[in-house]
C-alpha cells in the first residue's frame, strides 16, 4: 500500500491501546523451532526492547528476551566439497518489526522519510551460535534457512523483498586462539550474495587493521552494494544498552505440549528427508536430489511427472536440464511453467518407448512451450515419429557406406571413432527420425 497506509494506533504509540499476540505467528515460530530441532519452551514471555529512532515512534520494540520460544537447535548445511557441518542456534524468539526509514535524495533530497506500513508486524529472529567460519558458509546456512521457511509456508524467503533479512556480526582471531576477538555488526544486505560480499570485505577490513596493530571497534556498519563497501553507522549497542525489561501489556506465553504435538504433526516432510528419499526410491544421484529438493515446488513438479514416467533419471535430467533453462531465461518460478509435469511425463514416455528420440524430444518440447498442444499431437502433426524398421534403415544405412566408402575403409583399418560420423549422415538422410540405437546396430553389422 501507500506509505503509512498500513498502521494502526499500537504502533504509533498512541496512548490507551494494547498490543494483541498473534497466534499464527506463535504457530509459525514453534513450526520453525521443530524443524531447526530446538526445544520448545511451554513457558516464555515478551520483554520491551528500548532504543530511539525515527522509525520506531512508542520508544520500544516489543521482543523476547530472558525467554525465547525456542532454544538450543541446530541446522546441517552443506559445503561446496559435499561435506556437512552442523550451525547451531541459539535461539529463535517473537518480536515485532519496526518501521522503515527511507533515504533517498531523489524524494526527500536531505530529509530521511518513514514508512510504518510493516511496523508491528510479527516476525521470527534466528540467533545461531558462532559456528559459520566463512561467507561461504554463511551464503549455505542462508540458503537452508530459505529452504526451510518456504517448506514450511512461512513467507517466502525473498531477500531483495524484505521477506528474509540478515545482520552478521564478524569477528577476527588468531589461529588456535580460543577467546573471539572483537565483533562488528554488519547490516543493509539485501540479497545472498551480497551477504557473501559483505563478509568478504569486513573479513579483509578487520584482518588489515589487525595486521597494522590496530584495534577493531565495536560498531555497526551498512553495506553499500553499489560502491561494494561496508561503512560506520553507529557504535554497536550490547543489550543492556536496549533496557529491556519485561512486557507488561502481554500476559507471559504458555504453550501446551498437546499443540507443540499437533504442530509437529502436520509439519511437511522437510528438505533433507525429501532429498534422502528421493535417492532411494527413485535411485537418483546424491547431485540430482539435492537440486530437485531445493525447493519445495520444483520436488512436487518432478514427483509429479515420475507418478506418469517410471523412468526417474530421464525425467530427472530433463527437469534439471530443459525446464530449469526455460525458468532462467524467463525468470519464472516453476509454478508459473507453462508444461504440466503430466505433458512432461507424456514426452519422455514417447523417447522410452522409442517413437521419438532424445534430439525430436527436443524438438517438440520447443514446440509445446509455444502451443500448449499434447506432445502427441505435435508428432502426429509434423510426422516426427522415429523410424524403427529395419528393412527401411537398411536401405539407409546401405546408401550412406555407398556415398563415404573412404571413411568405411577407415573403420575397417581400426579408426572407430568414424563411426559417429557415419550415424550422423543416416541421422541426416533420416531428418533425425532415424532410432539411433538401430542405426549403430545396422551400421556394425554392414562394416564387419
Amino acid at each position: 500500500g501507500e506509505p503509512n497506509s498500513q498502521t494502526d494506533p499500537v504502533v504509533l504509540g498512541l496512548p490507551g491501546v494494547l498490543p494483541v499476540l498473534n497466534q499464527k505467528a506463535v504457530e509459525f515460530a514453534i513450526r520453525m523451532g521443530l524443524a531447526t530441532n530446538c526445544e520448545i519452551a511451554t513457558y516464555s514471555r515478551f520483554a520491551r526492547k528500548h532504543y530511539f529512532y525515527p522509525d520506531l515512534p512508542k520508544g520500544y520494540q516489543i521482543s523476547q528476551y530472558e525467554l525465547p520460544i525456542c532454544s538450543n537447535g541446530y541446522v546441517d548445511i552443506e559445503l561446496e566439497d559435499g561435506t556437512q557441518k552442523r550451525i547451531g542456534i541459539i535461539r529463535i524468539h517473537l518480536e515485532e518489526d519496526a518501521g522503515k526509514s527511507i533515504h533517498d535524495p531523489a524524494i526527500a533530497g536531505d530529509a530521511t522519510l518513514v514508512d510504518l506500513n510493516r511496523s508491528g508486524v510479527p516476525l521470527i529472529e534466528i540467533v545461531s551460535e558462532p559456528d559459520i567460519r566463512s561467507p561461504q558458509e554463511a551464503y549455505a546456512y542462508l540458503i537452508r534457512l530459505k529452504q526451510l521457511v518456504t517448506y514450511l509456508d512461512i513467507c517466502d524467503g525473498n531477500m531483495e523483498e524484505g521477506s528474509l533479512r540478515c545482520d552478521a556480526n564478524v569477528s577476527l582471531r588468531k589461529v588456535g586462539e580460543k577467546t573471539f576477538g572483537v565483533k562488528t555488526e554488519v547490516k543493509n544486505m539485501n540479497s545472498f550474495r551480497n551477504v557473501e560480499r559483505a563478509l568478504s570485505f569486513e573479513i579483509e577490513r578487520q584482518k588489515q587493521i589487525l595486521e597494522q596493530g590496530g584495534e577493531v571497534v565495536q560498531e555497526t556498519l551498512l553495506w553499500d552494494a553499489d560502491a561494494g563497501v561496508a561503512r560506520v553507522m553507529r557504535g554497536k549497542e550490547e543489550a543492556h544498552d536496549y533496557r529491556y525489561f519485561p512486557e507488561p501489556d502481554l500476559l507471559p506465553l504458555t504453550i501446551s505440549e498437546e499443540w507443540i504435538e499437533k504442530i509437529r504433526s502436520e509439519l511437511p516432510e522437510l528438505p533433507q528427508h525429501k532429498k534422502e528419499r528421493f535417492i532411494k526410491e527413485y535411485q537418483l544421484p546424491e547431485y540430482d536430489a539435492t537440486l530437485l529438493t531445493g525447493s519445495k515446488e520444483l520436488a512436487t513438479y518432478y514427483e509429479q511427472a515420475v507418478a506418469h514416467c517410471a523412468d526417474y533419471k530421464l525425467v530427472s535430467n530433463w527437469v534439471m536440464g530443459e525446464v530449469i533453462r526455460v525458468l532462467n531465461e524467463r525468470k519464472i518460478e516453476i509454478n508459473d511453467f507453462p508444461i504440466p509435469p503430466e505433458s512432461l511425463a507424456e514426452l519422455l514416455n514417447l523417447v522410452v518407448d522409442n517413437t521419438i528420440s532424445q534430439k525430436i524430444a527436443k524438438t517438440v518440447f520447443e514446440e509445446m512451450l509455444q502451443t500448449g498442444k499434447a506432445p502427441r499431437t505435435i508428432v502426429e502433426e509434423k510426422g516426427l515419429s522415429q523410424i524403427s524398421d529395419e528393412s527401411a534403415l537398411e536401405k539407409i544405412v546401405s546408401d550412406v557406406l555407398a556415398q563415404f566408402p573412404s571413411q568405411v575403409e577407415e573403420y575397417r583399418s581400426g579408426k572407430e571413432k568414424v563411426l559417429g560420423f557415419l550415424v550422423g549422415q543416416v541421422m541426416k538422410a533420416t531428418r533425425g527420425k532415424a532410432n539411433p540405437g538401430l542405426v549403430n546396430k545396422l551400421l556394425k553389422q554392414k562394416l564387419s
